[in-house]
């Protein structure tokens, strides 16, 4: 009878074990539960400021794009407006001055990227 009596205490003593370990075990998984709400609460917060925040960003990039087409439409109308002033008021040898400073910016920008990248190498 002592055996028996033994193992009883063994098995009531591992099933106390076993039920203080769900217990604690629950009561970790409610307070993550918890925090997991919270933080839910807070994405969504969040993702709401982003979807407001892409809205302005759009809205922005459309009023940019509508400026640059009006900048871009004045640059074309002062170059026109240049090209007659320099064709009708400048003497002949000087109206080649808008195709030749062009072309020399632009061969004078490889000449310096040239220097620069043998320099890098």
């Amino acid at each position: 009878m002592q055996l028996p009596t033994i193992l009883l205490a063994v098995l009531v003593a591992a099933a106390v074990v076993a039920v203080v370990f769900l217990i604690r075990l629950l009561i970790q998984l409610r307070a993550t539960a918890e925090e997991a709400g919270k933080t839910l609460v807070e994405v969504r917060e969040l993702a709401q400021n982003l979807s407001e925040l892409d809205l302005e960003i759009k809205a922005r990039i459309e009023e940019t794009g509508d400026t640059l087409g009006v900048f871009r439409k004045a640059a074309v109308d002062v170059s026109r407006a240049a090209l007659v002033a320099a064709w009708r008021f400048l003497p002949a040898p000087a109206k080649f001055l808008a195709l030749i400073l062009p072309a020399a910016r632009y061969v004078a920008r490889q000449i310096k990227q040239a220097k620069e990248n043998h320099h890098v190498e």
